[in-house]
């Protein structure tokens, strides 16, 4: 018999056996937890979206009050030559 063939028999011996039985609480398990998963998901999904929103807020308000695109005034005054 080659490997190929012990391998059919094996997984049609494990077909043909009877199945154990499955608990009659399980499905009501399975929902109760997925749909904690998914709120959880939720709400993790709105609290990034928060934060983006207010880094992207925090930004706009440093560059309106910083202005980094504008050169900061002299210190010193150049010398005055040639009077």
């Amino acid at each position: 018999m080659s490997p190929v063939n012990r391998r059919e028999a094996e997984v049609r011996r494990i077909l043909e056996e009877p199945q154990p039985s499955v608990p009659p609480d399980l499905y009501a398990e399975a929902v109760r937890r997925g749909g904690r998963m998914l709120r959880r998901r939720t709400v993790a999904r709105r609290l990034m979206w928060l934060v983006l929103l207010a880094a992207v807020v925090a930004f706009v308000v440093w560059l309106s009050v910083a202005q980094p695109w504008v050169e900061p005034p002299s210190e010193t005054t150049p010398p005055l030559t040639g009077w």
